[in-house]
Formats: C-alpha cells, structure tokens, sequence
C-alpha cells in the first residue's frame, strides 16, 4: 500500500499580485491562505514575506506573527520559510539567521537546505534567456553550515533541487549519515525558466534512477509552469508527493493556492491515494513532534 500523499502548498514566491491578484503578500493574508489550503488538504505550507532573493537578511518577525496565527487553528501544521540567495555582499550566517531564530523559538520544525547554485531568470521576448545577473549561490561551505545548523537544532529539512548536481551533494550527505530527515524537493524548469530538467516522465526517471536505494521521499514541483498538468499524476502513481502554489504556477488562469491544492486532492482520490494530514506528513518525514 503507497504512503499517504503529501501535498504543499507554496502559496507566493516572488509572484506579484500584478501578476495574479490572489497572492498573498501581507501577513493576514498569508494566515488566511495557509490556513485554507490546510483545509483543503495541504500539509505543508511554504511561503515568503517581501524580502527578495537578493537581500541576505530575510525579517524573522513578520513569519512569527504568521505563524502564531496559523498554529492557533492548525496546531501540527509544517510551515518553513524560504532564504536569499549568496555571493559577496552576504554570507550564510545572516541569510540562515532568521531559520535559527525561529527554530530556536520553537516555532520551526523543518528548514530548508539548497545544496549548489543556480542561474534563474525569465525568457526575453525573443525565446532567450534574460541578460539580467541573477544566481541563486550556495557554496560547499553554505551547503555545510545549513546541514549543521539542522543536525544541532534537531530539525527536519525541505532540500531543494534544481539541477542533478544538487541531488548528489544532498545524496553524499545522505550516504556519510550527515543529512537529516528530508523531503527531497526535484524542482523541474517550466516553458518560462529555463533551468534544470524538463517537466516530463524522462526527467523524473533520471532523477529516481539517482535515488534509487536511498529511502528519502520525494517531491515534484514545476518552476514556471504547471505541476497539475505535467508531474502530478506520475508523482502520485510513483509514490512520490506533490507541491503546487502560486509561487511556482505559471499558466493561463488565475487560480488561488486553495484551489490548486483542492485539485491534487481529486487526483489523488480518483488513484486509490489518501491524501497525508499534518501529523501523519511529519511522521513520514521524520519530522520532529511539536
């Protein structure tokens, strides 16, 4: 019998409200969507504040008063924050500082870890991608001070990947016994990011090749494009899991993170696949208990 499907909901990214007017972008906001896709069926909640992947300290006061909220009405909820990105005008002690805070608050129970570095950035007009400076940086020495930081404060891990190389630096930590509990999260490049592997069953076949024997669940998102429509079901019938949300969709409507979430569920349904609560997601995951 397959694991209970988890899904996440990655309700905002950098995606303005220009681009879709149901993102939540305030504090409120935010409470309000989390909440509602928990109760359509996520057990996982991911979101940003206004920080940008270029700024290196990201405010830890505006995910506490979120969080608080959310907690008061969904008390085993998993909710974790994203990072900035590296380069000179930072370094990994201020961009993980607002993770520690919280884990060190108690309000954190899974982190997220990003092991290598990406370029990211849209398609010009023209088909080619964009000539803007934007990469996504994470050292070696980055990719060991967040598997420390985890490892010492007992908590879970959200890894990101975004191109193979990322999942065997995650898979050495793995094998030496030094990663944590974790989510494996294969990022695949939807039409408007060009990064990474294609959503398609060839790409997911290379990236469960690599997995193989390795025991870590694992996750499907499309980056610029749309999960429900390309990964989902392969995710589903596989034993993997899923994430959707208007952080990553990138299509012709204008959805809510609800209605996303809402969508997966009926696929699952209509596979045989119960769809994992909170507590039982946390279980699965190795997850810390509140």
């Amino acid at each position: 019998m397959q694991q209970p499907l988890i899904i996440e909901a990655a309700i905002n990214g950098a995606t303005p409200k220009a681009m879709n007017p149901h993102v939540p972008r305030t504090v409120d906001e935010i409470v309000a969507c989390a909440c509602a896709c928990i109760e359509a069926g996520a057990a996982i909640v991911h979101h940003h504040n206004d920080d940008g992947l270029l700024d290196g300290r990201h405010a830890t006061e505006p995910y506490r008063k979120a969080w608080i909220a959310i907690y008061a009405r969904h008390p085993q909820a998993l909710l974790y924050p994203t990072m900035g990105g590296g380069g000179p005008r930072t370094h990994i002690r201020e961009r993980y500082a607002h993770v520690e805070e919280l884990a060190d608050a108690g309000m954190l129970r899974m982190a997220i870890i990003d092991p290598g570095s990406v370029s990211l950035g849209p398609l010009d007009p023209d088909g080619t991608p964009a000539a803007i400076d934007l990469v996504y940086q994470n050292t070696f020495a980055d990719v060991r001070y967040m598997t420390d930081v985890c490892r010492a404060r007992g908590l879970a891990a959200h890894v990101s990947i975004f191109e193979p190389g990322f999942l065997r630096v995650a898979l050495a930590y793995h094998a030496a016994g030094r990663l944590v509990p974790a989510k494996i999260q294969l990022y695949f490049g939807g039409p408007v990011l060009p990064f990474g592997l294609p959503p398609t069953a060839v790409s997911l076949d290379a990236y469960l090749a690599m997995l193989a024997g390795s025991g870590l669940s694992w996750m499907v998102g499309v980056l610029g494009g749309d999960v429900t429509e390309t990964l989902a079901q392969l995710a589903i019938e596989r034993g993997g899991h899923v994430r959707v949300g208007l952080e990553d969709y990138a299509g012709p409507h204008q959805p809510r993170n609800e209605e996303l979430v809402a969508e997966i569920v009926e696929r699952a349904r209509r596979s045989g696949r119960a769809v994992a609560t909170p507590e039982q997601a946390a279980q699965l995951l190795g997850v810390p208990r509140v």
